[in-house]
């Protein structure tokens, strides 16, 4: 099971940079940017402000990962789930 990357030019900060991430991630980051009612570009900004020494690509994939398992903790605590 694998995913193509997927290389997109973004601007962060007044430069323009490429990440590089799988579909799934990207399509993760849509989700997000929709739900919280902003860009995908201001969200990996966002990403990029709060990544200190981090790969952006890592930073992203990790922001992805911690947004999902909230959203599946809070879904388990809202249906009486185990901890």
């Amino acid at each position: 099971m694998g995913f193509a990357v997927l290389k997109r030019s973004v601007s962060i900060a007044g430069h323009r940079t490429s990440i590089s991430l799988e579909e799934p991630f990207w399509e993760g980051l849509r989700e997000i940017a929709e739900r919280e009612k902003i860009s995908v570009q201001a969200l990996i900004g966002r990403i990029d402000a709060e990544r200190g020494e981090q790969n952006l690509s890592s930073a992203i994939r990790v922001f992805v990962l911690n947004d999902l398992r909230s959203r599946l903790e809070s879904a388990d605590q809202r249906i009486g789930g185990a901890p």
